[in-house]
């Protein structure tokens, strides 16, 4: 009896460390994937919150950016979900092949008599690079934000320069 136990506890360890192994194989596999997609939204510290400090310390910091990037013969396109913000909450620059996004998501809230039952959304400034296929005229670099959907339109180009990009 005695060497049965040790054989299952030495199963349930084996098992144990085989799901450990794959659940890390499974978040590595995530990160590479989202290629900094999730990001990490902070919150000031200087602003005096009084009544919603709690509250917005209760929100999840990390949120998922879920994005695209579409090359045409012309253009590099970038489509990023962001729900919830305002166009003038972002600031894009573009430097070379890279497209540096960064931005504020407020908080609104209804009441701060009410009890969330689900809180997933994530508040704060957060910052986002996206590294582009190829280098473009950031002179001709376009923006939209509609629908929840940030869409960047980068011509391509042969040189490289630094331009903040305005939203229409």
């Amino acid at each position: 009896m005695l060497d049965s136990l040790k054989l299952a506890g030495k199963n349930i360890s084996q098992e144990l460390g085989r799901t450990w192994e794959n659940l890390r194989s499974g978040w590595n596999e995530l990160l590479t994937r989202s290629n900094d997609a999730l990001i990490h939204f902070t919150h000031k510290k200087d602003e005096d919150l009084s009544e919603t400090s709690s509250f917005i310390s209760a929100f999840p910091s990390w949120s998922l950016l879920a994005g695209e990037i579409e090359e045409t013969d012309k253009d590099i396109l970038v489509r990023i979900e962001v729900p919830g913000m305002e166009k003038e909450d972002f600031h894009l620059t573009v430097d070379g092949n890279f497209l540096y996004l960064s931005g504020e998501k407020h908080v609104k809230r209804e009441s701060i008599e009410s009890t969330f039952h689900i809180m997933e959304r994530a508040y704060g400034a957060f910052q986002r690079t996206i590294p582009l296929p190829r280098n473009v005229d950031a002179d001709k670099a376009e923006a939209s934000y509609k629908s929840g959907v940030l869409m960047i339109r980068l011509p391509k180009a042969t040189g490289g320069s630094i331009r903040t990009i305005s939203l229409s």
